[in-house]
């Protein structure tokens, strides 16, 4: 079987159950394992480089009204690759290439690929899409091992968190600028983790949140995990967050409770890593029963107070 993935979540899924060698095609995101980027890519984005946080938001919404959608796919290239099956997905239209356009280039196709549309809401859902992906390519005794590992280190971090004697706000930020709270599966690894969602949106779209209602919940914790960022990038969004107008009084900012991640490769993909990135938020949350866990250039603390000025 032929196959290309437009989602780099589904691109993950595919190396882990051992079928990457059907992989004719991904994205130009893809780039975990490392193999993914050797691996022709058929889409580039529309939004350019060098962009803060704001201008990306505001290029974004401009985007997706005048063209639908933020990513070119290469029509020649997909149709010279011959796919047997697409993976893809209608979750998010600014996560991958818009599902009607997919379905739109496919339609053109005279063999006619199979499309597989791929919308997981919640943890469960995520680790259901690893065994749709295992079944259409004939590797589900893969997909269910694959799952089970899974499934043990989340009812592993879920057992031991259950020992905290409290439970801190944990405020994930998908975005920083403006704010989006996160949604989907993120409040679902919050509450797994030992902390408590204040504000999130559970198996629904990350929504922007007014900044009064951060003030407001003052949260004990907070980690960006920013959609499509590194690690670095994500980190010098913690200093736009530390000039917003009460975040110093905030007691994440005042105990250097903040944290920045790598967004991209943890929690805003629905794939295997989703449980990595778990083990990542106990640990922040709870350092106490959970030892860091070893992922090189994955998470990292902040130090976003500032000196008060003497009168």
């Amino acid at each position: 079987m032929r196959v290309v993935s437009l989602l780099p979540s589904a691109t993950e899924i595919v190396f882990a159950i051992g079928a990457e060698a059907s992989l004719v095609g991904v994205t130009h995101e893809c780039d975990f394992p490392p193999a993914a980027a050797q691996i022709p890519s058929l889409t580039r984005s529309h939004i350019p480089a060098g962009m803060s946080s704001a201008q990306i938001d505001a290029a974004v919404s401009a985007s997706l009204n005048s063209l639908g959608s933020l990513y070119e796919l290469d029509f020649e290239r997909l149709e010279a690759l011959k796919p047997d099956l697409i993976l893809t997905q209608r979750l998010c239209d600014v996560c991958a290439a818009s599902f009607d356009r997919v379905q739109d280039a496919v339609s053109k196709l005279p063999w006619g690929p199979q499309v597989l549309n791929l919308e997981p809401h919640s943890l469960a859902d995520v680790l259901g899409t690893i065994q749709t992906v295992g079944g259409a390519l004939g590797r589900g005794e893969a997909a269910q091992k694959v799952v089970a590992s899974l499934r043990a280190r989340i009812e592993a971090v879920r057992e031991r968190s259950a020992g905290a004697t409290r439970r801190p706000r944990v405020l994930c930020l998908e975005w920083v600028d403006p704010p989006f709270c996160a949604g989907h599966w993120v409040p679902e690894l919050i509450d797994i983790a030992g902390g408590r969602c204040d504000l999130g949106n559970l198996h629904r779209p990350s929504t922007r949140v007014d900044w009064s209602r951060v003030v407001r919940s003052a949260p004990e914790v907070i980690v960006l995990t920013c959609c499509g960022y590194t690690l670095a990038r994500c980190a010098a969004d913690g200093e736009v967050l530390a000039r917003f107008p009460g975040a110093q009084d905030l007691p994440a900012v005042r105990e250097g409770s903040v944290y920045a991640t790598d967004g991209s490769a943890y929690f805003s993909r629905p794939g295997p890593r989703l449980v990595e990135s778990l083990e990542i938020l106990a640990h922040i949350v709870h350092p106490q029963l959970f030892p860091a866990p070893r992922l090189a250039h994955a998470f990292s603390r902040l130090d976003l107070a500032r000196p008060v000025s003497s009168p």
